[in-house]
């Protein structure tokens, strides 16, 4: 009796064990890949400053090319200074409420608050790259004045509006309150994005997958200024859940992967998710079909949080650097202009991805080494990036040859 407890205890243990590894138990999961162990999310002991999306070597390395005249940086400066964003003269438009509906219909402040956070961002490079403090006294203009007066976001874009300024507001207040001196009402702003930003994008979407991309860059942007470990660790979770379900990659398997509670549990829900595509290729993305835009939105986000964590001490590209070459690659085989094969969305891309290359290429082609001909080619042909007007900004001022 006694050795037949141990036996059976001891199976148990080996069902446990297979279990919690992932391991295949039975001739039943032959040929299925077994599941891969997901790290643990681990928030840094201490965070890195400034540290969302642009570190302080970053921004050396972009000063003293611009201060060299060296292209392609003098040329993305240039393009930055003479845009509206980088305006000394620009007079904020906060309101207390921003409400946005589907495709900002109706538009109560919501063009107004994100071009206020690109603005106040745009100044803060402007300012550590020409040290002059007119540039980041009109970024804390700007930010202090949206921190006075914003206590929410309404209608059915509410979460994807707080994700794309939430994006900009915390590379512009990093840069400020640890490279300048002198802003009296950072704690308000803290508190702000604490009180009203956070709650809107910290548990994530089971809309389309730019939205929740959008609202985890957001939420990782605004734990990293407000040194919390705990919101850090949900939104890297989150990322981590999503990146898989949003770009396909062969060895998922006959269909895409889903991101967790998105309730895709049949074959054809995941194909109606997915546009109507059933045919599945390498770095197909799940708004590919919809359209290139939204496609750059989701990729430019996956690689925003990718080089805040990187920053951060907890980089995250080598988890997702096989799904992020191969997506960035498809998409711009066929924005330079290749044919379309009939089994990808029926034959037709439609628009455009937009400036989002700069980020996710530098790190994987200069940092990692990795082979990318045709997104090297694309980059390098839109050169100097500019702005989407949403979330996306000055990118080959940043990130062009950006080896720190």
């Amino acid at each position: 009796m006694r050795t037949g407890t141990i036996g059976r205890g001891l199976g148990l243990a080996t069902a446990l064990a297979a279990l919690i590894t992932g391991l295949p138990m039975t001739p039943a999961s032959a040929g299925r890949a077994a599941p891969q162990p997901v790290p643990a999310a681990a928030a840094p002991a201490a965070f890195t400053h400034p540290g969302v999306l642009v570190s302080r070597p970053q921004l050396d390395f972009v000063r003293a090319k611009v201060q060299a005249g060296a292209q392609p940086w003098k040329g993305a400066y240039d393009q930055m200074m003479a845009s509206k964003y980088a305006s000394l003269s620009r007079t904020a438009k906060p309101r207390a409420v921003v409400e946005c509906g589907s495709y900002s219909n109706p538009n109560y402040g919501c063009t107004d608050e994100r071009e206020d956070a690109i603005a106040a961002y745009t100044l803060s490079l402007a300012w550590y790259i020409t040290q002059d403090s007119r540039y980041a006294a009109k970024a804390i203009e700007l930010m202090d004045a949206w921190s006075a007066v914003i206590k929410d976001h309404t209608n059915s874009n509410a979460p994807l509006q707080t994700g794309w300024a939430g994006s900009s507001w915390p590379r512009a207040a990093e840069i400020i309150k640890y490279t300048y001196s002198g802003w009296p009402n950072a704690g308000r702003f803290a508190t702000m994005l604490r009180d009203v930003y956070l709650p809107k994008v910290i548990n994530g979407s089971n809309s389309n997958g730019n939205w929740e991309l959008s609202m985890t860059e957001a939420a990782i942007g605004i734990s990293v200024f407000l040194e919390d470990r705990t919101s850090y660790d949900k939104a890297v979770g989150k990322f981590r859940g999503r990146v898989p379900a949003y770009i396909y990659l062969t060895s998922d398997g006959a269909l895409p992967r889903t991101a967790p509670g998105s309730g895709l549990d049949t074959r054809d829900k995941i194909i109606n998710y997915w546009q109507g595509q059933s045919t599945f290729m390498d770095g197909l993305s799940q708004e590919t079909c919809r359209d290139l835009t939204h496609t750059g939105y989701g990729l430019s986000a996956i690689s925003h949080i990718a080089e805040t964590s990187r920053i951060q001490g907890q980089d995250l590209y080598p988890e997702i650097a096989d799904r992020l070459r191969h997506a960035l690659g498809l998409h711009a085989k066929y924005q330079l202009g290749a044919a379309v094969p009939s089994s990808l969305c029926g034959g037709s891309l439609k628009d455009s991805l937009g400036p989002v290359t700069e980020v996710g290429f530098n790190a994987l082609h200069n940092r990692m080494g990795i082979a990318m001909t045709n997104t090297q080619t694309l980059t390098e042909q839109r050169r100097p990036a500019g702005t989407d007007n949403l979330f996306v900004a000055w990118e080959t001022l940043t990130h062009a040859e950006n080896p720190s």
